[in-house]
């Protein structure tokens, strides 16, 4: 069984998602929360939130794989610039912690979990219900760490059955 840590990066809330999987890519509910950063007085101290609280999941539950999600690039530049810095304070607490992180696009995670890279929040929400069998309504960045947690579970399944590396997949033009 494979503990993987995922993490959906946000500058006033960040997911966090949680799943063990097993060799054949059959998944598990562990844990989820969305930190919340909108009570910290600076933009600074929301950094140090992310990693503080992070850090103390990832001595909790102790993961064996981290993976996040890609910054995608905003319409508003200082959101993006906010978005990459939340993201980095998430890296650097599992890097800190000696733990190897994976990227994944959004379009990717919504592939892996829906089925169409154009999946909205509501139909993530849904298919992370169903997929680790919870009830009732997650919180969407919450959901989205799952996501994530869930497209690489599948992922790393792929790539032990496959025998190649991630990068190999894509198509060549």
């Amino acid at each position: 069984m494979t503990r993987i840590l995922g993490i959906d990066p946000g500058s006033q809330r960040t997911g966090i998602g949680i799943v063990d999987a097993d060799s054949a890519g059959k998944s598990s509910y562990v844990f989820h929360t969305a930190l919340s950063l909108l009570d910290n007085a600076t933009f600074s101290l929301r950094l140090k939130q992310i990693f503080d609280q992070l850090s103390a999941i990832i001595d909790e539950y102790r993961p064996d794989e981290v993976a996040i999600e890609r910054v995608f690039m905003a319409r508003n530049p200082d959101s993006a610039l906010k978005l990459g810095q939340a993201r980095g304070a998430a890296i650097c607490a599992v890097v800190n912690r000696d733990l190897d992180i994976t990227e994944y696009a959004a379009k990717e995670i919504k592939q892996a979990v829906v089925g169409t890279g154009a999946a909205d929040k509501t139909q993530v929400q849904h298919m992370v219900c169903m997929l680790l069998n919870l009830t009732g309504k997650l919180q969407a960045d919450a959901a989205d760490a799952l996501a994530v947690a869930l497209t690489h579970a599948h992922t790393r399944t792929s790539i032990l059955r496959l025998g190649i590396p991630r990068t190999a997949w894509r198509r060549r033009r």
